[in-house]
């Protein structure tokens, strides 16, 4: 039988829900996608296939997956209208594009963008929980904003897995690593100032950059130096770093192919 590939844009506030994988007993991504697309394709044989799984409370402006159907559509907008119609308003579908069967959207190279949005210094309004990551005390930004460079370039990211193997592939290229001031999202009840962790790479591991931001906030609290980040990129070292960031201000901004 012969089938039929698209792959789907979508965006999300991951706040509600318990990652991207399907769960016993939990509300996932995934679960209410399949949940709606079975619903719109009235029972009709589907498949879908995200480019890559995000943890609980992460939110997405920019995350892909891939739609197997056995009958090809036949008006790919109207699929996309009647499915943003039928999806929790937390969920919002961007476009569609149709792909031909060679395309994986899992082994196929892609370059990823992370964005972590975060302050400090003072407790915020409670809206901002679901986006924004607040540390109540005083960070040196200018040291962080040097720390994150270090992450820049091929590493040994071992000390930046949780829970590694002895087995696992920990030399990574970050392409992107730098601390800015948030000009991105904006609210009348977001502080006056605020941050962004902004990563780029091409492939990265589970918590990897949660891990990254909370060595870069023990770095601005004083708990840790320089030194100390780039001893734990040295090769073969692994040093178990005692702060993961929360999940809530971690996006993943967007997804290329190549």
């Amino acid at each position: 039988m012969k089938k039929h590939f698209y792959v789907i844009t979508i965006q999300y506030l991951g706040y509600r829900f318990h990652g991207w994988q399907k769960q016993p007993d939990v509300k996932t991504l995934h679960l209410m996608v399949d949940r709606t697309l079975n619903f719109i394709l009235e029972g009709k044989t589907f498949k879908s296939l995200s480019s890559g799984r995000t943890d609980a409370m992460v939110s997405a402006e920019c995350a892909k997956f891939e739609l197997f159907l056995a009958e090809p559509l036949e008006d790919m907008q109207a699929f996309l209208n009647l499915f943003n119609y039928n999806l929790p308003q937390d969920i919002r579908a961007l476009d569609i594009t149709e792909v031909d069967a060679k395309f994986n959207i899992i082994n196929h190279s892609k370059t990823k963008e992370y964005l972590y949005l975060f302050t400090f210094g003072e407790k915020c309004h409670p809206f901002c929980a679901p986006i924004m990551t607040t540390i109540l005390d005083d960070l040196d930004i200018e040291l962080m904003k040097e720390g994150a460079k270090l992450f820049q370039g091929e590493h040994y990211f071992k000390s930046y897995c949780f829970k590694p193997t002895d087995n696992g592939i920990y030399n990574r290229e970050i392409m992107t690593c730098e601390i800015v001031e948030n000009n991105i999202y904006t609210a009348n009840y977001f502080p006056k100032q605020s941050y962004v962790l902004r990563v780029k790479g091409k492939g990265f591991m589970r918590n990897q950059i949660r891990l990254m931001m909370g060595t870069l906030i023990d770095l601005g609290k004083g708990k840790l130096t320089l030194e100390d980040i780039k001893y734990s990129l040295q090769q073969d070292v692994f040093v178990k770093m005692e702060y993961i960031a929360p999940a809530s201000g971690l996006i993943l901004n967007n997804i290329e192919f190549e």
